[in-house]
């Protein structure tokens, strides 16, 4: 895989996730058998900085030279929405309430 730019486990340890900065793909392997599951197609030209929900049902993927970041639904390993971020969108986290 050329361009191997971040990577992120799934907090429920069955994914890796990896993006690429020279497609617009995100990579994802099951931890399990060590091999490629799917790419799926982000839309754009090239992605950065991923987050995984605590649930690991969705990952945000910055797609830096498109401006926005993609939304994944792990469950249907596809796009479900794209959120408008401005000028090169990278790093990402993830916030949760406090309790």
């Amino acid at each position: 895989m050329q361009g191997a730019n971040r990577l992120k486990f799934t907090p429920d340890g069955k994914w890796v996730l990896v993006s690429s900065l020279r497609g617009g793909d995100l990579t994802v392997f099951d931890v399990a058998t060590r091999t490629e599951s799917k790419r799926v197609p982000l839309g754009g030209r090239g992605a950065a900085g991923i987050v995984v929900q605590p649930d690991s049902a969705r990952a945000y993927v910055a797609c830096s030279p498109d401006g926005y970041v993609a939304v994944v639904d792990l469950a249907t390993m596809s796009v479900v929405s794209k959120i408008p971020a401005g000028t090169e969108p990278d790093g990402l986290a993830w916030v949760g309430a406090p309790r």
